[in-house]
């Protein structure tokens, strides 16, 4: 791949995955967990060397809209409502370069974090609110 630039650019919504076609024929393929948890937003980079902050729970989040910025980068929003981060082609390809190493780490961090990768159960997610006293 030698023109960051894709020629293409696919969501595959049966099997949940991004695909970047460059015109040397080349296709790299994400799936929208990688992406969502190598997110360039400050949410999940923070502000700084330190601040990153370890997406777990997020095997099942899908890719819900992929839209261009400019000529430069691809505006992905997921069903967990995450849609602040900004992939531009560069960030895209290191992603690319880096897929497996990137991937191990995460699943060590999340071990080591005691955290998973799976969602969190429906019953977790319910706040209980008692009654109001007249």
């Amino acid at each position: 791949m030698q023109n960051k630039t894709p020629t293409e650019v696919k969501l595959r919504k049966r099997s949940n995955t991004l695909e970047l076609i460059y015109s040397d024929g080349s296709l790299v393929e994400f799936t929208s967990e990688f992406l969502r948890v190598h997110s360039p937003s400050a949410e999940v980079r923070g502000h700084g060397k330190g601040q990153e902050v370890l997406q777990a729970g997020k095997r099942n989040v899908k890719l819900k809209t992929v839209a261009p910025v400019g000529n430069y980068a691809l505006k992905l929003e997921f069903d967990d409502g995450h849609n602040s981060g900004i992939f531009s082609w560069d960030y895209l390809a290191s992603l690319s370069q880096d897929k497996k190493t990137l991937w191990d780490d995460y699943l060590l961090k999340l071990e080591k974090a005691g955290k998973t990768r799976e969602p969190a159960p429906l019953d977790s997610q319910i706040i209980e609110i008692k009654p109001l006293k007249n």
